[in-house]
């Protein structure tokens, strides 16, 4: 069983709901009895999460870690969504997880296995595809195009104040470096793009495994 720091496990959901009802004090809403009925899958969700990051201690999930913390309450919300499709209580933690993290992370997205979260600051995400391994830093967006959404592969890294819009293919192991966007295109897999002159991307090979700098089991 994962290790919770700095909260007692059985007061995980209750702790939740405090702070729903203290930034949304809309009333009784019975739908919040659903955090403590799905907790437990959310936590082995968020345990096989942490697990291969190489910054974190696997088996181990700090509240106070803003990142854990972040990935937690998507996985709570999305949990919850799948089961009972509990459009109120899946918003407000929607919106809790936006209030405390500045994440634009919707409930019904689907986020892979395994990711990391840098800095979730500025950080919004599409209902786009996204492969597992996938690396996010702040103010780092994934969006839509005329209604053509992107496809991240395995392994991607976005780096602070990039933009994948649209129609994008994002192939596995690209890494966008920071302030990079690719809009309508593809990338190449296992490459870095760069932004060239009038809007081309530039792409060149890393000098060395970066997705191996996170990730344990890549």
């Amino acid at each position: 069983m994962m290790k919770i720091l700095n909260l007692e496990r059985e007061r995980l959901a209750a702790y939740v709901r405090m702070q729903i009802n203290h930034f949304f004090p809309t009333g009784e809403d019975a739908e919040l009895g659903l955090i403590d009925v799905h907790l437990e899958e959310a936590l082995a969700r968020l345990e096989r999460c942490i697990a291969p990051v190489r910054m974190w201690t696997p088996g181990q999930f700090d509240v106070l870690h803003s990142s854990q913390y972040c990935i937690f309450l998507y996985y709570l919300a999305n949990t919850i969504w799948r089961r009972e499709q509990a459009r109120s209580v899946c918003v407000k933690l929607f919106l809790l997880n936006k209030a405390l993290n500045a994440i634009d992370c919707f409930y019904e997205i689907e986020l892979p296995e395994v990711f990391f979260i840098g800095h979730s600051v500025g950080i919004v995400l599409a209902k786009a595809t996204y492969g597992n391994h996938l690396v996010l830093y702040q103010n780092s967006t994934v969006g839509k195009n005329h209604g053509a959404a992107p496809v991240l592969e395995d392994g991607v890294i976005l780096y602070p104040n990039t933009a994948v819009i649209g129609g994008c293919q994002v192939r596995r192991r690209s890494i966008i470096a920071q302030g990079v966007s690719v809009i309508s295109r593809n990338t190449e897999a296992g490459r870095i793009a760069y932004q060239g002159t009038a809007g081309e991307l530039v792409f060149r090979a890393p000098a060395h495994d970066i997705l191996g700098d996170f990730f344990r089991d890549v």
